[in-house]
């Protein structure tokens, strides 16, 4: 699956402003590699389908066996070790001589902070070394998933080096003799299958982060399905970042690829999309996602038009701007395989009746590419109108309840057919914008 940054942004995986995204909630790492991992693994999620299978069994597996996962390392583990290996230039000769005639009491007193430096980051050394030796140890175990087997038999690999029994072995007892030579052949002889080790437990770190994202939120996995047909079918779907979710079923695919929303303002039609847009994405992160049930096709990408910018510096108005997602998108439907299409009322950036016209003209586009799974929201009543006898097209709408005096409560509960609800007038009432303007 390919998704740009836009895309990113729309769904709030990453934020810049402090909040809590997507991100935020999968992020169970215990590395700041792992955490690397994981923001690299969204970034890039698996290309085929295969591989997304491959990668789900990995984290399924993390998820029925918590427990196993190394406790021995922590961030400061790593962070210890890239400090210890960064510094192995500075020593150009092993320890001999004089050096080593001096005993640990010796040390201790003239040098305390060489000996204390020595035996902490040799320490942690041995700790990193047990924990990836945790890892190799779901070899011998049953059951276990091909890529994930993969994954610790280069660990368990790696760690038949000559020097791995030596630093495990260490403890608050053993001299500052050995401590010196094993300091100095580890720096020499290690630094690169450490390097190796690191980047394989980062990866089993995302894999656990969100198998434990999945438990923790009582998520579901999803059931994974080749491109083609393309399906997606959910039940209890819902948005994660929401304390208080709408649960949603949708089911469209195969011959009716097509949803258009409808609804007033503020009545959930962008809310609805994104929860649609994030599930898919975790879904082809191979982890569980917020709903009770989904079945998704194996999608080539998401693309968003929900926050288009304008560009003051190339002197690219909105509307511009709404033009070029718009042209991205095209781009991308040309393509056979399926892509996630979410379009959020397009072509604010013009007047009415230009919006009219151009979302009536890229609506009879979209219909022709009946690959992709595509939603639509608009307020535009009359572009719903022009399209309600093709069949190819769902139509649904958020329900908002009016009365007579002018209130109104949004239900947030989608059914199907089209909305012609108008508020937005209400709305300036209600908020007392009105009442302020023909104040003198």
């Amino acid at each position: 699956m390919q998704n740009d940054k836009t895309t990113l942004k729309d769904l709030s995986i990453f934020t810049s402003d402090g909040s809590d995204g997507v991100f935020g909630l999968i992020d169970y790492t215990t590395t700041q590699a792992g955490r690397d991992a994981l923001r690299k693994h969204i970034q890039n999620p698996p290309e085929t389908f295969e591989k997304l299978r491959e990668v789900q069994e990995a984290i399924k597996f993390w998820a029925a066996k918590p427990a196993i996962w190394p406790k021995i390392i922590s961030n400061g583990t790593l962070v210890m070790l890239d400090a210890f290996f960064e510094s192995a230039d500075n020593i150009s000769a092993p320890p001999t001589g004089f050096t080593l005639s001096i005993n640990s009491f010796l040390k201790k007193i003239f040098s305390k902070q060489e000996y204390f430096l020595t035996q902490f980051s040799l320490t942690h050394l041995s700790d990193f070394l047990i924990g990836c030796a945790q890892l190799a140890a779901i070899t011998e175990m049953e059951d276990v998933p091909v890529y994930l087997l993969a994954e610790v038999q280069s660990i368990k690999d790696e760690l038949q080096h000559r020097l791995t029994d030596e630093i495990t072995a260490i403890t608050e007892q053993t001299k500052y003799t050995t401590l010196a030579q094993l300091n100095y052949r580890a720096r020499r002889e290690m630094k690169n299958m450490v390097y190796r080790l690191i980047n394989s437990y980062a990866k089993l770190d995302a894999w656990q982060a969100m198998a434990k994202a999945t438990v923790e939120h009582r998520w579901a996995f999803p059931e994974l399905l080749p491109s083609l047909p393309v399906c997606f079918e959910a039940e209890g779907l819902s948005h994660p970042l929401l304390k208080k979710p709408v649960s949603y079923d949708i089911a469209f695919g195969n011959h009716r690829n097509f949803l258009l929303l409808t609804g007033a303002n503020m009545s959930g039609k962008t809310t609805f999309m994104r929860a649609l847009g994030v599930g898919a994405l975790l879904a082809h992160l191979g982890m569980g996602v917020p709903a009770w049930s989904l079945r998704i096709s194996f999608m080539q990408g998401i693309i968003t038009n929900m926050q288009v910018e304008d560009n003051i510096l190339r002197g690219e108005s909105y509307f511009f701007a709404e033009v070029q997602r718009m042209k991205t998108t095209a781009e991308k439907l040309l393509q056979r395989q399926p892509h996630l299409v979410l379009m959020d009322e397009l072509f604010k950036g013009t007047n009415v009746h230009d919006a009219f016209e151009c979302t009536k003209a890229v609506l009879e586009g979209l219909v022709q590419h009946p690959n992709h799974l595509m939603i639509l929201s608009t307020h535009l009543y009359e572009v719903a109108q022009q399209f309600s006898k093709n069949r190819e097209i769902l139509f649904s709408y958020f329900v908002t309840n009016m009365t007579d005096a002018g209130s109104y409560e949004f239900t947030y509960e989608l059914k199907p057919g089209i909305s012609n609800d108008r508020i937005g007038y209400r709305i300036l009432q209600k908020e007392g914008v009105i009442d302020l303007l023909n104040k003198t």
